[in-house]
């Protein structure tokens, strides 16, 4: 039976150094988060990073604009947070409205606030092994990656999903550790095949389970990083991850919960990144 990987309890233990580091600073590092439009997820997320950024002694800036918002007046906003020196980190909360163009705004963010690490500047700065920063998910994946493997030198890692935001830079980021790093997709031929090679296997791929527990290698360490909602008994939902977990833990060494796993590092990643946002900002005055 596999060693559960408790992310809340890391992210807790990340939350109170970057607490205690903060309190020591001359000054208080400052997340802005914009949120355009009324989706309940999306509510309760912005509501949770709010939370967490002040009782970690930061000062957290909301934004809450209408759904009809124009691309101009979105657009202004970041630029003037862009110019405020009370803003170290500057995060503009996903999926936008369908008439505004998430790209564009990224653009627009500047690259030392971006805290997501989601423009074309931190992702060049991540393939070229340059300091920048880096997208809040991959980095908490890691982070618990570390903790169970503090040394990853020639490990095969299997990385299910290409998107932006989690496949390509968790794929660089184990690279750094000196991972042997496949990419693969829902397309990529004998899927389970290639993932029975993994030393390391993260699933990223936003489908309910697909990874069963015969896919994976006897005592594999399994990051699942799919947050699904599906019916349950009684007209309700439950959450799930990418991996069929009750199977998957019968033969890997050790793997990540949904829900409980990397959910919680996410916030907890995205304080860091402010933390290092401001340092540099700070310094760079």
């Amino acid at each position: 039976m596999a060693d559960i990987i408790d992310g809340k309890a890391f992210a807790a233990s990340l939350r109170a150094a970057i607490a205690s580091e903060v309190a020591g600073l001359p000054y208080k590092p400052g997340l802005a988060v914009v949120l355009v439009g009324e989706d309940p997820a999306s509510k309760v997320y912005v509501a949770n990073k709010a939370k967490q950024t002040v009782e970690a002694g930061m000062a957290s800036f909301e934004h809450k604009l209408p759904a009809d918002t124009t691309r101009e007046n979105l657009l202004t906003l970041v630029r003037q947070l862009n110019a405020d020196l009370k803003v170290h980190g500057i995060l503009v909360q996903l999926p936008l409205p369908k008439h505004l163009n998430a790209d564009e705004v990224i653009a627009a963010i500047s690259p030392e606030k971006d805290v997501d690490g989601l423009t074309v500047v931190n992702a060049g700065r991540l393939v070229s092994g340059l300091p920048g920063l880096v997208p809040c998910t991959p980095l908490g994946c890691i982070l618990l990656l570390e903790d169970r493997l503090p040394d990853m030198t020639g490990l095969n890692a299997v990385v299910i999903g290409r998107s932006n935001l989690v496949g390509k830079p968790i794929a660089q980021l184990l690279l750094q550790k000196n991972c042997t790093v496949t990419m693969a997709h829902s397309r990529t031929r004998n899927l389970p095949g290639l993932c029975r090679t993994a030393d390391i296997l993260v699933a990223a791929v936003g489908r309910p389970e697909m990874v069963k527990g015969d896919w994976v290698k006897p005592g594999a360490t399994v990051i699942d990083v799919g947050i699904n909602r599906v019916p349950a008994e009684g007209g309700k939902t439950r959450l799930v991850g990418d991996v069929a977990y009750t199977e998957a833990a019968q033969l890997a060494g050790a793997i990540t919960p949904v829900p409980g796993g990397v959910g919680p590092m996410t916030i907890a990643c995205l304080l860091r990144n402010t933390l290092t946002a401001a340092k540099r900002l700070e310094t760079a005055k």
